[in-house]
């Protein structure tokens, strides 16, 4: 504006240099027409930290930064202010001490009334803060950018108010496939299925966000390629300061390999509750099944003792064998809980399954009949199967008749082996079923399938949807429980009305396949070594003793593992040790039986079990060089059994001379025996055995009892050991033979007898361990003695 000399501007101007002085916020200023500073007010010095005698007479270029041509930069400044009358620019200023500031300057011309140029008038405003704030706002603005750019697990995109995609990150072009570039502008319903956007569910999806702030959702979308991803979506309104809506933010996760990971977390708590629930009624069978087979044991045992004596009753016999049957029965039934419970003893061998399943053909035709066709197909290159064949062809066999019963009017059957790889993918959510490769064995029928709530329980034990009586429900349970101790799988596929296949996995062999020795029939063998049974049920203790004497052997007894180790410990020689697994008392059978052999070396050993508990199976199979005979046994299983544990063939038996064995152990006593030996079982042991040769014992624990026994009556024999806890044995001979004229001695030791030259009875020695007819043989000869003493009279 043009300055007038009038009283008024005169005014004006005192006031305006009045506010300047008293201004410190604003830097006020006049500078010549040739930018030369002519006013300094305090607020200069404040901002630019000049004092007015340092900055008046300065050239206005003094307050620019060196670093922007500070003479031309001002000098520009000031001819665009000519040019426009004033202006108003924000720029980088310098204080006195050479640092910066932001200012925002206000520069006004001063005009004469001949419209010459008098000068400028500077306000400067310090504005650091503000353009801090607004550098921080752009560099936050450029941070999230960046963020959201480089963000590669999330699609993170904004939309329009009507759903078009305005702008595209990274992760959206990884999870989706597009670039930016082909898909800003377009509407964001092309990531959602075709019945999706049919169903509405893009714009329902816009509508709830719009009217609730935020909607969320999972679903099904798709990529560029076409294929298909779990998404997890959120999409934010966006409303500007009037809280009008102008656009969408939305973020969308994959979450593909999420939904996998909790199926199959869901699956592998389903399966372990599964199997839990499976060990949990395994271990109830298991128990049942071996009181069960104990209780059967005792009635095979006794069944099988009075067929052998009253063959001739026609009568008998025919109820005899119809009891024995109802055994048979029972026995497989508790077989089958064992199978379920995983209780076996298994003897896996390397198999070739084509070989064996060719084997069984007449077998299984048999069983299904004439209305079922049967179809085997085998894959080239087939491995061999590490299992136990015999338990695989009962299996077999119950899968084969369950199918026949789910085809009533007929149909087709096919048994499929190949070679088959269970993948990490796989077996991730079976916790018992390691990766690696397996032969496969499946069953199919073409019968009336099976719903999904029969296909949830078929391995249930007692499960069956065959009317009563006509089936046990325990097949496929049993398959079930060979196959898991077997280390395989087993998995059952069924639709109503098309049938099943059960898939049975098979741990491959890379052995060569066993070939298995056939046995031809052969009669009844026994023996005449020494056994000593070892068992806890009394019943069933006693079947076995009945059994074994009446194949011609010599028992011994024994309730639990300690009275067995006193037994071998006595000296009594034992040929074989037939014990129980399963027995109360801390010593377990396996080290009893080690401790045994151990006594013994010559001993040989067999378990016989209802139910092992993993005693002397590991892995699922029998441990190596076991012996095992399965309860309940028939009276041939144990006859063959025995031999084939004794390494030699025995010798046959008849029916009849069995029976004769038996009477011959049972003939009248001929010698009065007294027997003294301190250690009790020992002792006991010592006493069945004669009473077995047809003699009749005397038991004493001491030498003092023996005397007692002596005053009340005579004996033909005493059988002493040598050290008596009261008295040597050799002198309880000397003095019993005083009160016995004609007694006979047998000396029982561990070691040589050393007799003084004092004693000159006659003696006979047995050292420890001494068998049945070491025994017998030196009773035979005092039978002879005494029989030439008679002849002699």
């Amino acid at each position: 504006m043009a300055l007038r000399d009038s009283k008024n501007d005169a005014g004006l101007t005192e006031w305006a240099a009045l506010w300047a002085q008293a201004t410190f916020d604003l830097a006020v200023f006049a500078l010549t027409p040739e930018g030369i500073v002519a006013s300094w007010n305090p607020g200069g010095t404040s901002i630019y930290g000049y004092e007015p005698g340092e900055i008046i007479g300065q050239k206005y270029a003094a307050l620019f930064p060196d670093d922007v041509d500070p003479v031309n930069t001002s000098d520009a400044e000031l001819r665009e202010a000519v040019k426009r009358g004033s202006c108003t620019i924000e720029g980088w200023r310098k204080r006195k001490d050479g640092s910066v500031f932001w200012a925002s300057v206000m520069t006004t011309v001063l005009f004469a009334e001949d419209s010459s140029l008098r000068g400028f008038v500077k306000v400067v405003r310090d504005e650091s803060e503000k353009r801090h704030s607004h550098d921080a706002v752009i560099e936050s603005e450029r941070s999230f950018r960046l963020l959201v750019q480089g963000v590669s697990d999330y699609a993170i995109f904004m939309l329009s108010p009507n759903g078009t995609v305005t702008n595209w990150n990274l992760g959206a072009q990884r999870i989706k496939g597009y670039t930016a570039e082909e898909i800003v502008g377009s509407h964001f319903s092309r990531f959602y299925l075709p019945e999706d956007v049919a169903a509405g569910i893009p714009a329902r999806a816009l509508s709830t966000a719009a009217a609730e702030g935020r909607f969320e959702a999972e679903g099904w979308r798709l990529r560029r390629d076409g294929s298909r991803f779990r998404a997890h979506v959120v999409i934010d309104a966006i409303h500007d300061e009037a809280g009008t809506l102008i656009g969408f933010a939305k973020i969308t996760r994959d979450v593909t390999e999420k939904r996998e990971a909790d199926q199959i977390l869901e699956q592998t708590r389903a399966a372990l509750f599964q199997a839990q629930k499976m060990e949990a009624i395994g271990k109830l069978t298991g128990g049942v099944a071996h009181d069960f087979n104990n209780v059967l044991q005792i009635l095979r045992g006794n069944l099988e003792l009075v067929t052998s004596r009253y063959s001739r009753d026609e009568w008998l016999t025919t109820r005899l064998v119809n009891a024995l049957d109802a055994v048979e029965r029972g026995a497989k039934l508790s077989s089958q809980l064992l199978a379920f419970g995983r209780r076996q003893a298994l003897r896996p061998v390397s198999v070739n399954l084509a070989s064996m399943i060719r084997g069984m053909d007449d077998l299984l035709r048999r069983a299904l009949g004439e209305t079922v066709m049967v179809e085997t197909v085998v894959a080239g290159g087939l491995w061999n199967a590490m299992v136990d064949t015999h338990q695989l062809e009962n299996v077999l066999l119950n899968l084969a008749i369950n199918a026949r019963d789910a085809m009533p009017d007929g149909g087709k059957l096919t048994l499929e082996l190949s070679n088959a790889m269970l993948d990490d993918r796989y077996v991730r959510a079976l916790s018992d079923v390691p990766a690696g490769q397996y032969v496969m064995l499946g069953v199919t029928d073409t019968g009336t399938g099976m719903t999904d709530e029969v296909l949830e329980h078929a391995f249930d034990p007692f499960f069956t949807t065959k009317e009563e009586g006509a089936g046990s429900g325990l097949g496929l349970s049993m398959a079930y429980g060979f196959v898991k101790q077997t280390g395989g799988h087993i998995r059952i596929y069924s639709e109503v009305g098309h049938g099943t296949t059960v898939r049975i996995y098979l741990p491959k062999s890379s052995a060569d396949a066993y070939v298995p020795v056939t046995h031809g029939s052969t009669a009844l063998m026994g023996g005449s070594e020494t056994v000593l049974v070892v068992e806890d049920d009394a019943k069933v203790q006693a079947t076995v003793i009945a059994m074994m004497a009446g194949l011609g052997y010599g028992v011994l007894k024994a309730d639990n593992a300690e009275q067995a180790l006193a037994v071998l410990s006595s000296g009594v020689h034992v040929d074989l040790l037939f014990t129980d697994v399963v027995m109360p008392g801390s010593l377990k059978s396996p080290d009893m039986a080690r401790q045994a052999v151990q006594l013994q070396p010559h001993m040989k050993v067999l378990f016989t079990s209802g139910y092992t508990q993993n005693a002397i199976v590991h892995a699922g199979r029998l441990d190596d060089g076991v012996e095992l005979l399965s309860k309940p046994y028939s009276r041939a299983e144990l006859a063959f059994k025995v031999r084939h544990v004794l390494g030699s063939p025995g010798e046959a038996l008849s029916s009849a001379n069995a029976e004769g064995s038996q009477e011959r152990r049972n003939e009248p006593p001929e010698l009065d025996i007294l027997v003294v030996e301190d250690d009790d079982l020992a002792r006991e042991a010592v006493v069945e055995l004669l009473e077995l040769l047809g003699h009749r014992p005397v038991p004493a624990e001491t030498a003092t009892r023996a005397f007692a026994e002596i005053a009340r009556r005579p004996f033909d024999v005493l059988l002493t050991d040598i050290n008596l806890p009261d008295m040597s044995g050799i002198d309880l001979a000397e003095q019993a033979r005083s009160f016995c004229p004609g007694l006979s001695v047998i000396f029982s030791s561990g070691g040589p007898v050393e007799m003084n030259e004092g004693k000159t009875f006659a003696w006979f020695e047995l050292l420890k361990p001494y068998t049945l007819d070491e025994l017998e043989a030196v009773l035979g000869k005092i039978i002879d003695q005494g029989q030439r003493k008679q002849a002699s009279l």
